[in-house]
């Protein structure tokens, strides 16, 4: 793909957001209103709770669309990296919201439950709901098709609240045929348990965007795959080091090391990482900001011989994970690597006990071990 692809694509992205985020928004609020009419006249809580919870995601979908649009902002001299995080925070305001609804939704109920009131449902009533119930589920279903397709978290959250939405919906319905049966009440106690259902989806929301915030672990497939068309250059020998940075949806940039023959140049070394930018950038979008270079020996037998006798001490340690970028000078006597930590491990304390035992190997040589972390 050619770089306007990828705004083009950022483009139909923000486009797709806000025409699903509207969709939303309207059939939210009809649903409010009606369910609304229906808890006042039938005097149900959990029906009007439930309107409650339609509004709670019209306001939701409001702020998913001004943080498309706001994250959608061309990088500045002031914000060089773009905007693109401020959906995250966006999405941190929809799961407040939502936990917020909860909190209400479950005071409310603990009232009625304290203050009990009789709830009278008509026929007319029943039916709303049940068409509302096929309304939510299919709304459920598009936005978080949506969402999956245009890489939103927060229309995927959107979308499976809405689904999840329909089921509490569904047990209301079944509540007021109980009570319509048996003249048993279960309205409040319902109540409770869609409270405590909207809260626990609340925290999710928010516990999943605090990671986003933070920053966690690149998925494993996308690794994967930059290392896969990194090592497609013929003179790499492996890539190693590779750390995502991640400033919005589907803006991600990368570093990453490579291991090159000690014969090339420095010419040959800058035209081969030019063209691994390039190649990453067009297959996957993601931006390498930089290419590290690790060197390894070609032409030494003695130096291929220290590098397995190191690498068999090293990773004779549980915690040692990894170990790449060996390169010795046997005429220097200079020995130079980097080895993967585990987290269990302090890393200080593991490369003093590799360096000793490398030394107690080769108490010629200068070594230098670098820290990597399990990334």
């Amino acid at each position: 793909m050619a770089n306007e692809s990828f705004e083009a694509l950022n483009v139909k992205r923000e486009k797709a957001i806000v025409k699903t985020s509207v969709i939303g928004i309207i059939t939210n609020v009809f649903l409010a209103s009606f369910k609304a009419a229906i808890g006042m006249i039938s005097h149900s809580i959990a029906v009007t709770l439930d309107a409650v919870n339609n509004l709670s995601d019209a306001l939701s979908s409001v702020i998913t669309i001004i943080g498309a649009k706001l994250g959608s902002k061309q990088p500045d001299k002031k914000h060089p990296l773009g905007y693109g995080r401020i959906e995250y925070i966006s999405s941190m305001l929809v799961a407040a919201i939502v936990l917020y609804a909860g909190i209400t939704s479950l005071v409310e109920s603990v009232k009625k439950i304290i203050h009990p009131e009789a709830a009278d449902y008509s026929t007319v009533s029943l039916i709303i709901i049940a068409v509302a119930i096929a309304v939510k589920l299919v709304l459920g279903q598009y936005v978080k098709k949506q969402g999956k397709k245009h890489n939103s978290g927060a229309l995927v959250a959107s979308g499976s609240d809405a689904l999840f939405d329909a089921i509490l919906s569904a047990s209301v319905l079944a509540s007021a045929v109980i009570y319509l049966v048996w003249h048993i009440s279960l309205e409040a106690y319902v109540g409770v348990v869609i409270a405590g259902i909207i809260i626990k989806a609340g925290v999710e929301m928010m516990l999943e965007t605090l990671n986003d915030i933070l920053g966690k672990r690149s998925d494993r497939e996308d690794v994967k795959e930059i290392k896969r068309l990194v090592c497609e250059e013929p003179a790499v020998r492996g890539a190693y080091d590779l750390i995502m940075y991640n400033y919005g949806p589907n803006k991600n940039y990368a570093s990453v090391h490579v291991e090159l023959p000690d014969t090339m140049t420095v010419d040959e070394v800058d035209a081969l990482t030019r063209r691994i930018q390039t190649k990453v950038y067009r297959e996957s979008g993601v931006i390498l900001t930089g290419v590290g270079v690790y060197s390894f020996n070609t032409s030494d037998d003695e130096a291929a011989q220290i590098r397995n006798t190191v690498q068999k001490t090293v990773l004779a340690h549980d915690w040692a994970l990894q170990l790449h970028g060996f390169y010795a000078d046997t005429e220097a006597k200079t020995m130079r690597f980097d080895v993967v930590v585990s987290f269990d491990a302090d890393s200080t304390e593991a490369i003093k006990t590799l360096t000793n035992e490398v030394r107690q190997l080769y108490p010629d040589y200068d070594v230098q071990i670098i820290p990597d972390i399990d990334a």
